[in-house]
């Protein structure tokens, strides 16, 4: 009797747990957040991380969530004041590069405003090296990448945050990036380098997903997404979804609490 009342207690907590997490993705995928916001896609830039094929599956999408999407494949988009004053949402996917004064100036006081910007890997993590500005804004810069394309983990560590919430733990094969990093911001998953290929680095865990503030402009990250084909993991493409949501609610939400200093006294 005992041990089928064990048995009971297990099954019934298993299926608690899936109908939990199957709740909170269905919440996820009946999210509203993009509807009726007008976003600007910016796409260009070192072509080896896949701007146009990154485009092809983000634009579509963020079009079926009911946003209107206006594509530009030139930095002088961010000049068009008019333009920048009318949106809730830039995405932009541009590895290295150069951007000019005025063009930064454009974004940079957009996102101040309140406008959001989501973007992705090299797009927003290793653009405009010279630009220590767009940098702050973003929160980090990639510096290295040991190995190259490798196996690791990337660790859920906000269990609660609704960009992380019913996700679990999983690999990539892709570039695992190691960031200079801001050590105010809220940290939604991880990795841990393994030292095989830079060993003084053995254990260093470095922030893979990231959510911020500049100015009154919400700020997402992903390190994920070296290639298109890395949106296949599941995980990886639920993320940025779920990022490109919240940054899109900037104007409309009020700004989350977000310092996490790290540093004690």
């Amino acid at each position: 009797m005992m041990l089928i009342d064990k048995k009971i207690i297990f099954y019934f907590s298993l299926l608690l747990m899936t109908t939990t997490i199957s709740s909170s993705l269905m919440a996820q995928q009946s999210d509203h957040s993009l509807k009726g916001k007008k976003v600007l896609f910016v796409y260009g830039g070192w072509e080896g991380h896949d701007p146009v094929p990154t485009r092809d599956i983000f634009v579509p999408w963020i079009r079926s969530e009911g946003a209107e999407v206006v594509v530009s494949d030139n930095l002088d988009v961010y000049t068009d004041s008019t333009l920048m004053n009318s949106l809730d949402l830039v995405v932009q996917i541009w590895t290295m590069g150069t951007i000019t004064g005025k063009q930064e100036e454009g974004l940079l006081t957009a996102v101040k405003r309140g406008v959001g910007l989501a973007g992705w890997h090299g797009g927003i993590g290793d653009a405009f090296r010279n630009n220590t500005e767009f940098q702050f804004m973003v929160g980090g810069q990639w510096v290295a990448h040991p190995g190259g394309v490798i196996r690791y983990d990337v660790n859920i560590t906000d269990h609660e945050d609704k960009i992380t919430k019913g996700l679990k733990d999983f690999y990539m094969n892709s570039e695992q990036y190691y960031l200079h990093v801001d050590p105010n911001l809220k940290v939604l998953a991880t990795t841990t380098f393994s030292g095989d290929h830079a060993p003084w680095i053995d254990g260093a865990v470095i922030p893979v997903v990231w959510k911020k503030m500049y100015g009154k402009g919400r700020v997402f990250y992903s390190s994920l997404g070296h290639v298109a084909k890395d949106f296949e993991v599941p995980e990886a493409l639920e993320i940025m979804q779920r990022g490109i949501r919240w940054a899109a609610m900037s104007l409309h939400e009020a700004p989350e609490k977000w310092i996490q200093p790290v540093y004690g006294r």
